[in-house]
């Protein structure tokens, strides 16, 4: 009998008491969660594998088909090291991971033939069916090395169900072709590459499903900011499904001694219809990745934005937005592009600001209200001083936001003027938010004299530089949360998620392109990473309501200029929203009809299994029918359910069953209109289904 361990940081307890945990059979290690098992080999060809990732207790199993799978795949000077790469086993550990009772296996390996040495990560956590790997590049030769080719996604596994489709979800931008969270469903042929392009400017998010006839797939995402190549080839011989994630643009030098880290990717599995993978990494990202939200009971923020008035701003004005901001009940105040000097020279304009910046500060949190500036920290203006003095710390490529020049983020001078700059901005006006905005920040640089590699400035701009940026100031100001705005969602990235609260999604554009770029989305992202802008001045519940489902709800609109009734209606929405939010924030994502568009009515449903509740925004966009069957999903079919509105009097209370093949008639009154719809349990009621005419 072969020798067994399991390799955890806890007593040894019965198996099915065990959190995640690894054990050791010979040359395979199996890592186990309460839902997931992944299964590695080290082959008799020293070749380190994939051999399955399961999920037991529904019986779905993935595995490794004719072409091997493994972690590793990259290329140093030319030379693939993947699954055909002889490996030597050097050290081996396992560490307990504090977030959501996660494990992880470190295999350190010797690659025999030229000289580097692999860490390979491997992670597994209770309740999520993901597997999340990396790996990491030592030099241990004399002689420098380049990294020519990463690979984040170097899975080959195979798929068994009859015609698989690959999901992806664009990004947003404003030029041509514009795009705003479009969703597309590309059928598999055999042999045929299906390309993505990701990272920041780029044209999708970092995210892709893929889902066979019988709902048998998988999900992946990776964590990198900078540009990808992302393919999915599928063999109909083998069944064999190839999945890569390649870093653009790479040409690392590595010295001796020196590290290079792989960004880290995630691989799941799941069985379902589409709303199962996106809910799946939502919950993984949550739980594993993503930054923690900076107020578990009243995030996501009702938050005001100076951006209606440009930036036509000063303190007289702002502090009058503020009282009647702090009056409807906004949460966070945001003083948008226009409060400093000039773009990189971030201190207070004093022509607007003569009582000081801090004064307002001051003024917004004693209305109770968290106070936020905007701030392009990769942007400076071009006749600033810093522009001046240190012409050589600018990047090669430009977008000229609003004027202003790019600077380098991974020159170091440069990435330490930007992290004193943030600091600075912090410390004296009293920051409780830093709305971060500028374009494209994963920018080329082809400078000789930077301290990172001319060829490399994809890789270096993302990991040691927009990351190290962030990192120095989150580790200096943690109490100080961050809002990612690239121009628009232009970096929908899962290391993007790391280091921000939220992110925009499509920029101030309108109500229908709003629910358009959150329903897009809400299938990769949780929908708190989509804050919506509202710039329209009109409040009724078509606009409203438009910016309802998701992240925080950004007001845009010129509050000074709104009349009592207005306000007024702004405070009940805004009650609305909040009591809502914690539903949409943490239930799972249901987009029950297609994407809003003109002449139809679209709706999108958060259901909640811990309270076994629902709600749903319904809107109608100039369609025809002024009903329309809303047809719940997720609710228990033999259980009985009170359902109410918003707006309509009715009380309606019917089974889930009935919710789901029947639903339940919205009715509107205008052309343009919007309807909330809850569900919630009725204890009064087992089966019977009773219901009350009246619409007002």
């Amino acid at each position: 009998m072969r020798h067994v361990r399991t390799l955890t940081a806890f007593l040894i307890i019965p198996q099915l008491l065990l959190p995640a945990h690894v054990t050791r059979d010979g040359n395979s290690w199996t890592l186990t969660s309460n839902v997931t098992e992944c299964r590695f080999v080290l082959t008799e060809r020293n070749t380190f594998e994939m051999d399955s990732i399961r999920l037991p207790i529904i019986g779905e199993a993935w595995t490794a088909g004719a072409l091997p799978s493994s972690p590793v795949r990259f290329a140093a000077d030319g030379v693939r090291i993947d699954a055909s790469t002889p490996l030597r086993l050097i050290t081996e550990n396992v560490e307990r991971l504090d977030r959501n009772n996660g494990v992880r296996l470190n295999l350190e390996f010797d690659e025999l033939r030229g000289g580097l040495r692999l860490l390979v990560s491997l992670e597994l956590y209770d309740d999520r069916q993901v597997l999340r790997s990396s790996v990491r590049v030592k030099n241990v030769t004399g002689t420098a090395r380049v990294i020519e080719m990463a690979d984040m996604l170097p899975w080959a596994l195979v798929e068994s169900g009859p015609g698989p489709r690959l999901m992806r979800v664009n990004q947003w931008s404003v030029l041509p072709p514009a795009r705003n969270f479009e969703v597309s469903r590309t059928p598999l042929e055999n042999g045929q590459p299906v390309t993505l392009q990701s990272g920041a400017g780029q044209p999708e998010c970092t995210w892709l499903a893929t889902r066979a006839e019988n709902g048998r797939g998988l999900f992946a995402g990776w964590e990198f900011d900078g540009r990808v190549r992302a393919t999915v080839r599928y063999d109909s011989d083998s069944r064999q499904l190839n999945l890569a994630a390649e870093i653009s643009d790479l040409h690392h030098p590595l010295n001796p001694g020196d590290e290079f880290q792989i960004p880290p990717a995630f691989l799941g599995v799941y069985r379902g219809d589409w709303d199962e993978p996106g809910f799946r990494t939502q919950r993984f990202v949550e739980d594993v990745l993503a930054k923690p939200s900076p107020d578990k009971t009243r995030f996501p923020y009702v938050v005001w934005d100076s951006w209606g008035y440009g930036e036509d701003i000063d303190e007289r004005l702002l502090r009058r937005n503020a009282e009647i901001a702090a009056r409807i009940g906004v949460e966070l105040f945001i003083v948008d592009l226009g409060w400093a000097r000039d773009i990189g020279d971030w201190r207070e304009d004093p022509s607007k600001f003569p009582s000081g910046l801090r004064n307002l500060s001051d003024y917004v949190h004693s209305l109770g209200m968290k106070f936020g500036l905007h701030v392009a920290p990769a942007d400076v203006a071009a006749d600033s001083e810093v522009a001046a003095l240190h012409p050589d710390w600018l990047a090669t490529e430009t977008f000229e936001y609003f004027g202003a020049k790019p600077l380098c983020l991974s020159h170091k001078p440069a990435q330490q003027w930007i992290v004193n700059q943030v600091l600075g901005v912090i410390d004296r006006y009293g920051v409780d938010w830093i709305l971060q905005d500028g374009e494209h920040m994963i920018k080329r640089c082809t400078r000789s004299g930077h301290t990172h590699d001319p060829l490399d400035s994809n890789y270096s701009n993302s990991m040691d530089g927009l990351n190290q940026v962030l990192d120095q100031v989150q580790r200096a100001r943690p109490g100080v949360s961050w809002e990612n705005c690239a121009n628009g969602g232009s970096m929908m990235t899962f290391n993007m998620v790391k280091y921000y609260v939220t992110s925009i999604t499509n920029d101030a554009s309108g109500a229908l392109s709003s629910r358009q770029a959150a329903y897009g989305a809400t299938f990769p992202f949780p929908p708190r990473y989509t804050d919506r802008y509202m710039p329209e001045q009109a409040t009724d519940a078509y606009t409203t309501r438009s910016y309802m489902f998701g992240g925080p709800w950004i007001f845009m609109n010129r509050l000074v200029e709104a009349v009592p009734e207005e306000l007024e209606w702004a405070a009940s929405e805004i009650a609305a929203f909040k009591t809502i939010r914690g539903v949409t924030r943490d239930g799972k994502v249901y987009h029950l009809t297609g994407a809003p568009a003109d002449r139809r009515t679209d709706a999108i449903e958060s259901y909640s299994a811990d309270t076994d509740s629902a709600v749903a925004v319904v809107t109608r966009e100039n369609a025809a029918n002024s009903v329309f069957p809303l047809r719940l999903a997720g609710l228990a079919p033999g259980r009985t359910y009170r359902v109410h509105f918003q707006d309509d009097r009715r009380v309606l209370h019917m089974t889930g069953e009935q919710l789901a093949r029947t639903g339940v008639p919205v009715y509107f009154d205008t052309g343009r209109d919007a309807e909330i719809v809850y569900a919630e349990p009725d204890s009064m009621f087992t089966s019977e289904t009773r219901t009350s005419a009246s619409r007002h």
